[in-house]
């Protein structure tokens, strides 16, 4: 019987991490995680451990723990950003140092080209980002190319834009949330357009990646505007949305960024920084992937008409 390829997956307990957990488990990798929770093979804090000791080999690294979803409102909230997902990097790489993996894949993030708007964006873009988020990930992706090719190890990193599953969580979440319970608005014509990939692709595609390596955007390569998902989920729900004029949305903006700066967090939904990005399209070219891994992403737009679970 052949030999198991052996996982080491961090930020199982996320989002993302949890499905890429359970697809790798079904396809009978050996798996193991390292994370805060105790379900973890290693219970570690990569946000505060400096010594992390691994006492095992493993083929493949999948690190997927990072912070994400907030928008910081103090220098100590800024800070976070960078210890979690560079530092919290660096402590893992460390970690890694007398048993160097073949593989290495990094879950990275639009964020890093730092745009507000533009139209099929390529891997070749400028990392740009000047968000603690997108630093902070662009920090991590330079620290883990500088390590994987000094140790001849084949890394991978996969830049994502919003990321749709069953029950997800930041904006797409708080709009199925929103359309369900009556209490959304489309904010004008909705035409802008976004890129969004299914957590399952991503999880799917980790093996063939991890053994080839580069950098991919990775999207369902359809790129649905906000009205084609809100319509969608509007038919789903039996709700019908209400559309709210621009010119009003951006003026309750300005009253969103007062109120956030007075309660010091991001409270209000819409402020000027969600007006911008819910009517500006911006959207990742995948051609690479196609062309390099036969990404073949599923529809999200299906996904939503058809999934029992959102």
């Amino acid at each position: 019987m052949l030999k198991k390829e052996k996982i080491l997956l961090t930020g199982k307990n996320g989002f993302l991490g949890r499905i890429i957990f359970d697809f790798l488990t079904r396809s009978e990798y050996e798996v193991e995680s390292l994370g805060r929770s105790d379900d973890n093979t290693y219970r570690i804090d990569l946000n505060l451990s400096e010594n992390i000791k691994l006492n095992q080999q493993y083929d493949t690294i999948v690190h997927a723990a990072g912070k994400a979803h907030t928008v910081p409102r103090t220098k100590e909230e800024e800070e976070e950003f960078y210890n979690v997902n560079y530092h919290g990097t660096l402590r893992l790489l460390k970690a890694l140092e007398n048993n160097p993996p073949k593989h290495f894949v990094f879950i990275s993030t639009i964020a890093v080209y730092g745009l507000d708007e533009g139209e099929l964006i390529l891997e070749t873009a400028p990392l740009n980002a000047t968000e603690p988020y997108g630093k902070s990930k662009v920090l991590a992706e330079k620290a883990v190319i500088e390590w994987c090719e000094q140790r001849n190890c084949i890394y991978s990193i996969l830049r994502l834009p919003l990321v749709a599953g069953a029950q997800p969580p930041g904006n797409l979440g708080a709009m199925i949330k929103g359309i369900k319970s009556r209490k959304y608005f489309r904010i004008g014509n909705g035409k802008a357009k976004k890129s969004i990939v299914l957590a399952e692709d991503v999880a799917q595609i980790i093996p063939t990646v991890s053994t080839i390596g580069g950098i991919y955007n990775l999207t369902d390569s359809i790129h649905p505007s906000f009205q084609q998902i809100e319509d969608t989920l509007a038919k789903r729900f039996g709700v019908k949305i209400i559309s709210l004029p621009a010119i009003l949305a951006k003026l309750i903006g300005y009253f969103g960024d007062t109120i956030n700066f007075i309660l010091g967090k991001r409270k209000f939904p819409l402020d000027s920084r969600a007006y911008r990005k819910i009517t500006r399209s911006l959207t990742l070219d995948d051609t690479k992937a196609q062309q390099q891994l036969q990404w073949k992403p599923k529809s999200v737009l299906d996904f939503l008409r058809n999934n029992i679970n959102l």
